[in-house]
């Protein structure tokens, strides 16, 4: 199975926010998709369907497939503290992540095509694997022959986030990932209690 990639905003609505990022597109109908989809009345979903749209939109998000996730997942459960928040750290964690979250892409699949066309690299060594998990003190820089791209150097112009747990270098173009972030640092609207009830059953 290949990943997503067709329309996004239609995913967006299909679960009521733009789960990917500024969309105009979702501002302009921020309603689900299909034919009745402003008047259409919807039942009450069932506990098992808003765990797994709560799931869903996790994957979509960061762009992982089922098996990587579930093996995300379980690595959480074996892990000692909160299951929910250490699956959104695992997450966090991961190559193509933070490589977006430092603004070298704008997105997370542009920032998972970076590194899967070696531009991107780990403590001075590329690293050509979107899911490669980064520890702390990690050093992730643009390849010395990619820092003139324009792709990159107009995300990084339009990019304002600031992460406490990264730290970012414009001269050298790179940037430390200095710990893991707590929950409280995620910006991201999941509800990962409801994707532990999932799969714990």
């Amino acid at each position: 199975m290949a990943r997503y990639t067709g329309p996004k905003t239609k995913i967006a609505r299909k679960f009521g926010e733009a789960i990917f990022g500024d969309d105009k597109n979702f501002e302009k109908r921020n309603y689900p998709p299909g034919q009745h989809g402003v008047g259409k009345r919807r039942g009450k979903k069932s506990e098992y369907a808003i765990q797994l749209m709560e799931k869903q939109k996790a994957k979509y998000m960061y762009g992982i497939l089922e098996r990587q996730f579930r093996n995300l997942f379980k690595k959480a459960s074996s892990s000692q503290g909160v299951t929910g928040e250490i699956l959104l750290q695992l997450c966090e964690s991961r190559l193509d992540n933070v490589v977006y979250r430092l603004g070298i892409s704008p997105s997370r699949s542009g920032a998972r095509q970076l590194v899967s066309h070696r531009h991107i690299t780990v403590n001075g060594d590329i690293v050509n694997i979107p899911s490669y998990s980064l520890r702390e003190g990690d050093v992730v820089a643009v390849r010395e022959k990619s820092k003139s791209l324009e792709a990159i150097e107009n995300s990084l112009a339009s990019n304002s986030n600031v992460y406490e747990w990264l730290s970012w270098n414009a001269d050298q173009k790179s940037g430390t990932f200095i710990k893991v972030p707590e929950r409280l640092q995620i910006p991201e609207n999941i509800k990962e209690q409801l994707i532990v009830e999932l799969y714990s059953k």
